[in-house]
């Protein structure tokens, strides 16, 4: 038997904040319930909650570290590059630069609470270029 990993949660100051970028980042939905000032919002992967998704839960500390796990984006619809550029528009932050001259590598970004994670090449550009 396995286990499949239902929530990826989130510890946050503002749930609802952190989950509209998120939700906007992966076009994953809020949950109805959502609402500014919860202690918690989800995101919803499938038809409903059952479903799991990303989950964002109200802690009183901010983050003082690095992640200990992240997740690694890639568009779908859009070069590295110009998701990057969206990304940005959202609110996230450049934290690390790891693209090279030949269109390869990868950069790190941060949500608006500090969160990092990569974007990394769309599957087109891979196959351009491996």
């Amino acid at each position: 038997m396995v286990s499949r990993v239902r929530w990826v949660d989130f510890d946050c100051a503002d749930p609802f904040r952190v989950a509209s970028f998120w939700a906007e980042a992966t076009g994953l939905r809020h949950d109805p319930d959502n609402k500014p000032g919860e202690d918690e919002c989800a995101l919803l992967s499938g038809a409903d909650i059952a479903d799991g998704g990303m989950l964002f839960q109200r802690v009183p500390e901010g983050r003082v570290a690095k992640n200990r796990l992240h997740l690694d984006l890639q568009p779908t619809d859009r070069t590295r590059d110009e998701e990057i550029e969206r990304l940005l528009g959202l609110g996230a932050s450049l934290v690390d630069d790891h693209r090279k001259a030949d269109g390869t590598g990868w950069a790190v970004l941060a949500d608006p609470e500090g969160n990092e994670f990569c974007v990394e090449r769309s599957v087109a550009e891979r196959a351009a270029t491996d």
